[in-house]
């Protein structure tokens, strides 16, 4: 599948985007091992989510979807679900193999855990170290997927210094924690989002975290309630990202998930010069929110502080866009965890830059933007869904037709994408293949 894309010029519009993919991961795994009922408004009804809803149920819980976005789980408790029948395929999701491993390391039977060719080549050691220390058996392929997990009932307790910041990693050993015997404590080198803790928190567990180290004990029961899920940043940046670029816009997305371990994006873009505000701030359960306004700006390139990098790990594919189009160099160090990603981000957004006319320097943890004028042509993606989108926004203010190559990824994440972007009056084109 492939997006055609004309230079646009974008109009003032007020949009929505999906939910917040983070958190419908976490509400679906965590509702169905709590006590009761569970209701989730605002999920996100992507290929990844709906892939991890699969798994719960295969694991004996009851779900029902009444509507895409509606969800209602039949909780089991924290002991209450059951091997399934077979292997559980999380598709192209880390988050979902990540913390399913967590969650199932501490069950009382094996279970199977794979997904398609870009997950199984991703690096899963980070995780695996701390559930084996806890006592789960884990066999893997040189540390990759698929993954079998032999689970301990109950775990033992540690404390674990993160080697990497990792929202997965830290989630994973929390939801391990809840079945482990005494107190679990993790210390994490920067600060990641905190999703699980708030979700934790607001199903009735006692989680403490102070001074970047998260404490848990094992054995508390979750008790059910309404989760509303909010917007999802990481989608709303590729909306933010078209305003910016666009000659003359004002843009507002409402309902967006502001939580302060995911506004790195546009802490970095407010310090190259963005036009960025939130309005009607306010929270849905423990989740702060705001409609987010943002107008066309001249950007200016710079340094991007590296201490950002936790809190915008997801967005750098826009923050290259965004610097390709911005004044002068822009330098992005620490930022090699972009390598193990569902591409190696740094060397895919290097060569479809450079393939739209833009001057970019790879290093092995970094790369250097050099600001220019995107030329049309045609990119690849590699079947990334945050590159296939970046590239397509910089497609709207290029000098001629852009063709992303392999965007079929873009719904595991933005169902729609291509809808809200012709909102804004962008001219994007979807093709099945290219025969068509």
């Amino acid at each position: 599948m492939q997006f055609i894309v004309q230079p646009s010029k974008l109009r003032d519009a007020t949009v929505s985007v999906p939910g917040d993919k983070s958190v419908s991961h976490r509400a679906l795994m965590l509702g169905s091992i709590a006590q009761g009922s569970t209701r989730i408004s605002g999920f996100l009804a992507g290929e990844d989510c709906q892939g991890t809803l699969a798994a719960m149920r295969s694991l004996g819980v009851r779900i029902e979807q009444p509507a895409a976005t509606e969800i209602s789980i039949n909780g089991v408790g924290l002991h209450g679900l059951v091997e399934a029948e077979s292997e559980l395929d999380l598709g192209n999701s880390g988050t979902a193999i990540r913390l399913l491993a967590g969650l199932l390391s501490g069950q009382a039977f094996v279970s199977a855990l794979t997904g398609d060719a870009s997950l199984t080549g991703r690096p899963m050691q980070r995780v695996i170290a701390p559930l084996q220390q806890m006592g789960a058996r884990i066999d893997s392929h040189d540390g990759k997927p698929p993954l079998t997990i032999h689970g301990r009932s109950p775990l033992r307790c540690i404390d674990y210094a993160m080697p990497l910041a990792s929202a997965q990693v830290k989630s994973a050993v929390l939801l391990a924690g809840l079945y482990a015997a005494g107190q679990t404590n993790i210390t994490e080198p920067a600060a990641t989002r905190d999703h699980t803790e708030r979700m934790l928190r607001s199903m009735g567990a006692r989680v403490a975290a102070a001074g970047g180290r998260i404490s848990i004990d094992g054995g508390q029961e979750l008790t059910g309630c309404h989760i509303q899920v909010p917007a999802d940043l990481s989608s709303a940046a590729f909306i933010m990202l078209a305003a910016l670029l666009a000659e003359k816009a004002d843009i507002l997305i409402r309902n967006v998930g502001v939580n302060p371990t995911r506004t790195g994006i546009i802490d970095i873009w407010q310090a190259m010069g963005a036009d960025i505000s939130l309005e009607n701030p306010r929270s849905l359960g423990e989740e702060p929110v705001a409609d987010v306004r943002v107008r066309s700006s001249k950007l200016q390139g710079g340094r991007v502080d590296p201490a950002l990098v936790s809190l915008a790990i997801d967005e750098f594919p826009v923050l290259f866009v965004a610097a390709a189009a911005a004044s002068g160099k822009t330098v992005f160090s620490g930022i090699g965890e972009l390598r193990v990603k569902e591409s190696d981000r740094i060397a895919t957004m290097a060569t479809g830059l450079r393939a739209l006319g833009i001057d970019v320097e790879e290093s092995e943890d970094g790369a250097v933007v050099h600001g220019g004028r995107f030329t049309g042509g045609s990119v690849d993606s590699h079947g990334d869904h945050r590159v296939a989108m970046s590239l397509a926004v910089a497609a709207t203010v290029a000098e001629g037709p852009v063709t992303i190559n392999d965007v079929a990824a873009v719904n595991t994440s933005f169902p729609g994408f291509d809808e809200c972007l012709r909102a804004l009056q962008a001219e994007i084109r979807v093709v099945d293949d290219v025969a068509t």
